[in-house]
Formats: C-alpha cells, sequence, structure tokens
C-alpha cells in the first residue's frame, strides 16, 4: 500500500472539519437505495455542543476516517454522567458512526472511540446512539427500503455484519410497528367496548390534548411523568429540563393539540403519548442542505402540515398503576386516544417505537393491530479492557 493509500483517524478540530462530519453520510450514502438525506441543520442540532442541551453535563469526541485526503467514515464518543449514575457502570456511548463499505475504516474507527472512552475510564462501549439513547439510538437492522422516519437512524445493509466482525456484541434489538390511520382507517379496538370513560373503572378517568398556550408546562408534566414511568425499562436515560425544553422548543412549529394525549385519574397525571410529524415527508426531495428555492418550499409544507405519517416519540405509564389492572389497559387507551384524534390530522401511518424486543407486553399489545415490525434497530456493547490496547 502506498502510504497515500493509508488511512488515517483524525479527531475533528475546527469548523471545516465538523461541516464534513456534519455532511459526510449523506456524500457517502448518496444513490443507496432507501437512503434519505437528513437536513444537515437537523444534525448542526443534535451535533453541535452549541445546540444540544446534553453537552451542558456530557463530552464527546468526533473522529474522522480520512484517505488519500478524503473523509471516508466517522464516528463519536461520548460520555453521559447521567447515564453512569442512572445505569450504575462505567458505561460509556459511540454513534454517528457512517462509513464506506470497507471493514477497514470501520474497525479503525471503532477502534479509536474506544480507546478514547478506554482513557477516560469507561468499561463498557455501548451504541450506537447520538448522544445517548434520548437521542438517535440502535444501528438499523432491517427496515433501509422503508418510509425514514424522524429522530431514527439510517444504516446500509452490510454494516451489522461489520460490527460482529469488530468483535461487537449484541446487546439488544429495538423494533418499530406501523400502524394505519386517517378516516378510512379499521378501529383499533384496543380497549375494550364496555370499558367507557366516566363509567366503571374509567369513571375518574379524563383525557386531554396539548395547551399549546403552555408548552413548556406541559413539558414539565411530560418529562416528570416519562422519568417515573421509563425508571427501569432498559436503555432508557431521565429526560433533564434542558433536554425537555430544547426539545419543545425544537418542535414547537410541528405541534398540534391533538398530537398529545394526556390521561388523568381524579385530576392527576397517569399516562401519556406523544406524537410528531414526520419532518422526511416535507423535506426528502429537497437533500440536506436546501436551496434558497427549496427553504421556501420547505417552510411552506410546514405552514399547510402536509405530513402523511408521524412517530409516537414518548409513551408511559405512571409508576403507581404498576401491577394494576388499571395500569395494564393504560398503553392501550392512549395509542386508542392518539388514533382517534389523529383522524382530524392527514397522516395516514403512525409509527410505534422503539419497542424493546422483550418488552413482551407492549409487543402483544401493538401486534394487535400491527402484527409485524417493520423496521429493527440493535444496540451492541463492548468491553474495554487493557487487552484492547
Amino acid at each position: 500500500m502506498n502510504e497515500a493509500d493509508q488511512l488515517v483517524i483524525i479527531p475533528v478540530s475546527g469548523f471545516r472539519q465538523m461541516t464534513t462530519f456534519i455532511q459526510l453520510p449523506r456524500l457517502l450514502y448518496a444513490g443507496l437505495p432507501g437512503y434519505v438525506a437528513p437536513l444537515d441543520m437537523v444534525q448542526r442540532d443534535l451535533l453541535l455542543p452549541s445546540r444540544n442541551p446534553f453537552f451542558r453535563r456530557g463530552q464527546a469526541q468526533y473522529f474522522l476516517a480520512m484517505r488519500n485526503g478524503q473523509a471516508v467514515g466517522r464516528i463519536s464518543a461520548q460520555i453521559d454522567p447521567v447515564a453512569i449514575d442512572h445505569i450504575g457502570e462505567q458505561v460509556g456511548f459511540f454513534g454517528a458512526l457512517d462509513t464506506v463499505d470497507d471493514l477497514g475504516v470501520v474497525s479503525a474507527l471503532i477502534d479509536a472511540a474506544a480507546t478514547w472512552l478506554r482513557e477516560r475510564g469507561m468499561k463498557v462501549m455501548r451504541g450506537p446512539q447520538t448522544p445517548n439513547s434520548n437521542g438517535e439510538f440502535g444501528m438499523m437492522i432491517e427496515g433501509q427500503h422503508e418510509l425514514p422516519m424522524v429522530a431514527m437512524p439510517w444504516h446500509p445493509h452490510w454494516m451489522p455484519a461489520m460490527m460482529e466482525a469488530c468483535g461487537m456484541i449484541r446487546r439488544e434489538d429495538l423494533l418499530a410497528y406501523r400502524i394505519f390511520t386517517g378516516p378510512d382507517a379499521e378501529d383499533a379496538h384496543l380497549v375494550p367496548s364496555s370499558l367507557k370513560m366516566g363509567e366503571g373503572r374509567l369513571g375518574s378517568i379524563t383525557t386531554r390534548g396539548l395547551d399549546m398556550s403552555r408548552l413548556h408546562e406541559e413539558g414539565e408534566t411530560l418529562r416528570q411523568l416519562y422519568n417515573d414511568a421509563w425508571r427501569n425499562n432498559w436503555g432508557s436515560l431521565p429526560l433533564t429540563r434542558d433536554e425537555m425544553s430544547g426539545m419543545i422548543s425544537e418542535l414547537r412549529p410541528l405541534l398540534k393539540p391533538e398530537h398529545y394525549v394526556l390521561i388523568e385519574q381524579d385530576g392527576e397525571p397517569v399516562a401519556f403519548a406523544l406524537v410528531v410529524p414526520n419532518v422526511y415527508d416535507i423535506s426528502a426531495d429537497l437533500g440536506g442542505a436546501p436551496s434558497p428555492v427549496g427553504w421556501l418550499k420547505l417552510g411552506k409544507r410546514l405552514l399547510r402540515h402536509e405530513f402523511h405519517s408521524a412517530r409516537v416519540i414518548l409513551l408511559g405509564v405512571s409508576s403507581r398503576l404498576e401491577g394494576t389492572a388499571l395500569g395494564a389497559i393504560m398503553p392501550a387507551l392512549a395509542i386508542s386516544e392518539l388514533m382517534k384524534r389523529g383522524r382530524t390530522l392527514p397522516y395516514r401511518t403512525v409509527e410505534l417505537g422503539w419497542v424493546l424486543e422483550s418488552n413482551l407486553p407492549i409487543r402483544r399489545l401493538i401486534e394487535r393491530i400491527a402484527p409485524q415490525p417493520y423496521k429493527r434497530y440493535r444496540v451492541y456493547d463492548r468491553p474495554l479492557t487493557d487487552t484492547d490496547l
């Protein structure tokens, strides 16, 4: 191999290299079947320390793989003090893994991230998650040709085999389901017809939508309920106030009252569901960096709410109903209410994910209306030991 052909892994430094890091996936994957470039603007919100609240507590290092002066891959390494405290283990994360079809490039990038994490005391490397499980989570295993979905990653079909070749160990699989909605969709019948609001076991139960005049207060209610509901679920991390505030600010232009279902018992929140429209519906044909005309099109589509799909990004039930008959029907009630309200919106499909493959109760509920997952994502672990040096 000529010296010019040698692969070099460099830590990202400066504006130009960061721009390359953000734009690289759409340059590497252009033309691959099923790939749709996300907006660079959205990726900046995810990756730049000045825009993502994660960096107020966590740290990260980005790496580029260079060959012949050209970037051929990228990866990130992150340390999240909240995650370490929540998990109770020195776990660091890797993410933003995108490369050419070359095992040498993938291996070198993973080694670079592992070394950075090990040098800072981490004992396990887990991912991909960018920057943690409250961002883009998992590697796409199945579903590359399906409609891309907001805040969900895309990886080429050959990447999982390379992960295994690099010694990455499968830890958990995450599933995504697609349900059909709209005025012509069949009723889901998730909740027995004998159970009605204001009667019997549901006599003290009420539901409401999103109060658009109090978005940040609504966000705090949602954050507290989410952290309570998901405190023991594998892979989940508590949402901080900064993260929820950032999420609300980012989603504000997209949200409508029908996107949210809050279920209350005697006036106290006990369950929730939040759905967001799929940004790819209005941006997919504009590329990662739209022209001025493209931005005008995007704005027009946003104002007209020209979305045809959406994703349930948050769903949960208060821990005080755990193990009760009422608690068992709450997820079904939340999804049913969401689908009823969604009939006033233009969505034809709604994605439910990520769902742990091991979460059989939720899977059985969802599979009553969507028998098979249509996408699969995988989370890997790699022990960080001195023998890796």
